[in-house]
C-alpha cells in the first residue's frame, strides 16, 4: 500500500514514499539485505565521526531471539509487530570515547543513522516503523546494555503487507492519510517565530 507525502514543496520519491506501516507481509528479509541496511546506518554523518550507534537485531528465522525482543515492546505494539520479519533496538553510546564526557549529540546522530536505514530500505521495497514504544528497563536488562547507552528505539522492518490483515483499530489508523504540520509552524528566521517566507 501506498500513501505518498502531500508534500508542500518538492521532494525525492523516496522520502515521499516513505511512511511507517503497521502491516508487514509474510516474507522474511535475508541476511545480505539485513546488512545492507546496517551499511547504510554506518555511514551516516555524526559529529566529529564518532558514530555513537549500535544496533540489537532479532529476525523472525531465529524465534527465541524474535521472542525476546518482542517482548521488549509495549503491548500496544506487540498486537501487530509479532507479524514483522525483524525487529531492531538501536542505542546510543552517551559519552565521547575521547574523553568520557557526555556526548549531547548521540541522540541526534542515532536519529541520522536511522534515517539513513529507512531511506535504505525505501529503496529496496522495504518498510520500516519506529517505535518509542518499548521498555527501556527491559530492553537494558535483557540485553545487557551497558549503563553509559542509552536504548533509543524499536525498528521493526520488513516487506509491506495488506492493511486487512490488521486488528480493526489498527486498520483504520493504517487507512488514514497521511499529514504533517505545515513548515510555518516550525521553520524561522532572524528570531524565534519569525516565519520564512
Amino acid at each position: 500500500m501506498e500513501k505518498p507525502a502531500s508534500a508542500e514543496y518538492p521532494i525525492h520519491t523516496l522520502i515521499a514514499n516513505r511512511w511507517s506501516p503497521r502491516a508487514f507481509a509474510d516474507r522474511l528479509v535475508d541476511i545480505k539485505t539485513l546488512h545492507s541496511l546496517l551499511e547504510a546506518a554506518r555511514w551516516a554523518p555524526s559529529c566529529s565521526n564518532e558514530q555513537p550507534w549500535a544496533f540489537l537485531v532479532a529476525s523472525k528465522e531465529n524465534s527465541d531471539a524474535f521472542a525476546k525482543m518482542l517482548a521488549c515492546l509495549v503491548d500496544g505494539n506487540q498486537k501487530w509487530a509479532r507479524n514483522v520479519p525483524v525487529l531492531m533496538i538501536s542505542v546510543a553510546y552517551s559519552n565521547w570515547k575521547r574523553d568520557g564526557k557526555p556526548n549531547r549529540h548521540a541522540g541526534h546522530d542515532v536519529g541520522l543513522a536511522c534515517s539513513m536505514l529507512a531511506i535504505q530500505a525505501e529503496t529496496m521495497g522495504l518498510a520500516t516503523h519506529f517505535m518509542a514504544g518499548f521498555h527501556i528497563d527491559k530492553a537494558r536488562e535483557t540485553y545487557n546494555i551497558p549503563q553509559d547507552c542509552e536504548p533509543m528505539a524499536a525498528i521493526a522492518i520488513g516487506y509491506p503487507g495488506d492493511p486487512e490483515t490488521l486488528p480493526p483499530d489498527l486498520r483504520a489508523r493504517e487507512l488514514t492519510p497521511r499529514s504533517r504540520k505545515p513548515q510555518s509552524e516550525f521553520v524561522f528566521t532572524e528570531q524565534w517565530g519569525n516565519i520564512l517566507k
